[in-house]
């Protein structure tokens, strides 16, 4: 039965860590982004997020969110990453459909990758982060 099961490959749609500046309380934040790099709509979009560190036994609570439509080549801010939590690895569980398809897919950010050395042009977003594929 579960060879029957089908789960198509995600392509296009990634998780971007992006460090930006606060206006509300003047500091720099790092936000986590849904990057929608299709040419096609994501509907009823899941993601479940949370750090861990094997290691030390450490883990953050279970985040939960939703969003209803994701406009092709666009992007929608996920949450935001504390400093503590940057210290962890860091996933993101991905569940959306396009059209009556449903997709599924897991982003890590290893613990240590999220930090000012590693982040690059991120096109779509104009923003310089960390990107995962």
């Amino acid at each position: 039965m579960k060879k029957d099961i089908e789960i198509p490959e995600v392509i296009d749609v990634f998780m971007a860590v992006v460090k930006e500046y606060n206006e509300d309380f003047q500091c720099e934040d790092w936000n986590a982004y849904l990057v929608n790099n299709k040419e096609v709509d994501l509907e009823m979009v899941l993601i479940v997020s949370k750090g861990y560190d094997e290691d030390k036994m450490i883990e953050t609570s279970l985040m939960r969110h939703k969003i209803e439509k994701l406009p092709a080549k666009s992007f929608a801010k996920v949450e935001l990453l504390t400093e503590d939590v940057l210290k962890l690895s860091n996933f993101f569980n991905v569940t959306f459909f396009e059209g009556n398809t449903m997709y599924d897919k897991k982003y890590l950010f290893e613990k240590g990758t999220i930090k000012e050395g590693n982040l690059r042009m991120i096109t779509l977003l104009n923003k310089r982060g960390v990107l995962v594929k």
